[in-house]
């Protein structure tokens, strides 16, 4: 497809997650495969590279030139994600999709289309996961952003609130804030609990203590 989309004078972006691949990463670089694509794919074609290591009058340089359609395919990190407009780009491959969230992949999508010319997003995930390709269905039903961003909360946890993951389950689970009468009935609960066994000592609240010190080991119960 994308060289049937250069045939017609129109460009590609092909994005990876990484800029350089380590022996035990289980996804491919874009630096890594730039090279690959430039060697034994797209021989007879022009590519150019970007990623967020380049210094900002390199982006500007590689940018201008992608502009001026010195390069047919701009092999690229998620450096493209926003603050990009190339109208002759219509075809945009995402490669390690399911490493991607879906509201960045939707910006990502968001580099074509720019035209009144039919565009293309393909999204080629790294393994078979039901799950995960699931979630990536979702980027054809819907081109809203703040609904995928939703699906993907759910799909991918919010991470963590007082850590660096921005992604994953977190074994404390937090309630939605603004659910008020939720917040209302769990401490309407903890109040009953403390009036009837403070320490914690009844075997039916055993649970709930392990949890406590799980969570606060520095605050004594008992």
């Amino acid at each position: 497809m994308i060289r049937s989309q250069i045939k017609k004078c129109f460009h590609a972006f092909i994005v990876y997650p990484l800029i350089e691949g380590e022996e035990d990463e289980d996804y491919t670089a874009a630096v890594n495969e730039y090279e690959r694509l430039s060697k034994t794919i797209f021989p007879d074609l022009k590519l150019g590279l970007m990623h967020g290591k380049l210094k900002p009058a390199e982006k500007d340089k590689v940018m201008q030139a992608f502009r001026d359609q010195d390069y047919d395919i701009l092999v690229s990190t998620t450096v493209i994600e926003v603050g990009v407009d190339i109208p002759n780009a219509v075809i945009v491959l995402i490669e390690g999709a399911d490493h991607f969230g879906l509201a960045q992949l939707h910006q990502i999508r968001g580099r074509v289309g720019r035209n009144s010319d039919e565009s293309f997003c393909l999204l080629i995930p790294e393994d078979e996961c039901g799950i995960e390709n699931e979630r990536l269905q979702a980027m054809v039903r819907s081109n809203d952003g703040f609904e995928l961003a939703d699906l993907d909360l759910k799909y991918r946890g919010p991470g963590e609130f007082l850590g660096t993951r921005q992604s994953g389950f977190v074994a404390l689970r937090f309630a939605n804030i603004t659910d008020l009468p939720m917040i209302e009935r769990c401490r309407n609960q903890a109040q009953k609990i403390f009036l009837e066994d403070p320490d914690l000592n009844k075997p039916k609240y055993q649970l709930l203590y392990q949890e406590l010190k799980l969570h606060w080991p520095q605050i004594k119960i008992n």
